[in-house]
């Protein structure tokens, strides 16, 4: 047996009582800026941080004398804001020890328009047998797509920015375990030019979603650039301005998942690269953002977890690219606007793509002790 968390998302039905939760998040979005002042203030006087428990003490006695109006968002709610701020802090302070590379900056105040959930964990909840949930004393109703399978840990009220209210519920199940299958292998070397470069010289391209939009993402920017600021006109604006980011957002991930579905019904074995995106980002920007690799690699490895397919990732150092997969030799000298070279060696003309993802797929059966 083996324990399986699963995340379901639901999406509240519009109606006047949701304003309750906005307030909520909005209660959750002053207790962070307290949380966050607190810190400040302590770390000003003391020299040293504020830990989890004594805040979580001080906030206990602050909303029954200062803001009892923050009683109305339930304990375990406040518990978890402090929990965030306390999280936050304590990976700045790790990416500084560690000295990682990149910027990290501290936790700090937010607008409550920028401050969108707040968490329930084991009370304050409770799911009807219908599309009805109870949250904080009050019914709502959402669009029950699927059944909830497993036991509910916690319950997020999520707001966007369009002010749609979605439910994040978090399930633990203990299902049968999933064996690995046997099966055809391939690799598969990411790229600019194709999105998929396939060991056997054939290619998968990303309809770049965020390239085709741009012409509607210009003038929906036009458009709020051109309204006054703090005007109703700009704050419709906006929310247009979202709903096409939000669509491509959609349009993305549903062919991620469609992809990521036929290539493990095809390969068993399934092996790519660990790559460098930051890297990647600086050289090339909006394009590497908009093939969105790292969030198809997530979705790659759940829809491979749960079909018993193994996804393997090489080295990011590895000479893939270099190595000639036919006699080995690795050519220092390739520069990265080279598609296609000669190696020296055994003279044979490689294509840089597909000579890649015939050594990631040998790179990767190795690892799995598997012989090509």
């Amino acid at each position: 047996m083996r324990t399986v968390i699963k995340t379901y998302k639901f999406k509240l039905y519009k109606s006047k009582k949701n304003k309750h939760l906005d307030d909520g998040i909005n209660i959750a979005a002053a207790i962070w800026n307290y949380c966050i002042a607190m810190h400040r203030r302590y770390y000003r006087l003391f020299g040293k941080s504020l830990s989890a428990n004594r805040l979580m003490k001080h906030i206990t006695k602050v909303k029954k004398t200062l803001h009892p109006e923050w009683q109305s968002l339930g304990s375990q709610a406040i518990q978890d804001v402090v929990q965030r701020v306390d999280r936050s802090y304590k990976a700045f302070f790790d990416h500084v020890k560690q000295k990682r590379h990149g910027r990290k900056s501290p936790p700090s105040f937010k607008k409550r328009s920028r401050y969108s959930s707040f968490t329930l964990k084991q009370a304050g909840y409770a799911f009807r047998a219908d599309n009805k949930v109870t949250i904080m004393g009050r019914e709502y109703k959402y669009c029950k797509s699927r059944p909830v399978e497993g036991t509910i840990k916690t319950l997020t009220v999520k707001r966007n920015a369009l002010g749609d209210i979605f439910l994040i519920v978090v399930t633990k199940q203990e299902c049968n375990d999933i064996l690995p299958r046997a099966g055809k292998a391939v690799g598969m070397d990411f790229g600019l030019k194709h999105f998929l470069n396939l060991d056997d010289g054939s290619v998968i391209d990303s309809p770049q979603w965020y390239k085709a939009s741009l012409q509607e993402l210009r003038a929906a920017h036009r458009t709020v650039s051109r309204c006054q600021k703090g005007s109703r006109n700009r704050r419709g604006a906006i929310r247009q301005l979202e709903r096409v980011c939000q669509r491509i957002s959609n349009r993305r991930r549903d062919w991620f998942f469609k992809l990521a579905n036929q290539l493990v019904s095809e390969y068993a074995v399934i092996c790519i690269e660990d790559l460098n995106l930051d890297g990647m980002k600086r050289l090339w920007g909006r394009k590497v953002s908009d093939l969105a690799f790292a969030e198809f690699v997530s979705i790659l490895e759940w829809v491979a977890n749960n079909a018993g397919s193994t996804v393997v990732k090489i080295d990011r150092w590895a000479p893939s690219s270099k190595a000639c997969h036919v006699c080995g030799t690795v050519n220092t000298d390739l520069a990265l606007k080279q598609r296609n070279w000669t190696c020296e060696c055994c003279h044979t003309i490689l294509d840089r793509d597909t000579n890649a993802a015939v050594n990631i797929k040998r790179m990767g059966l190795a690892q799995l002790g598997i012989p090509v």
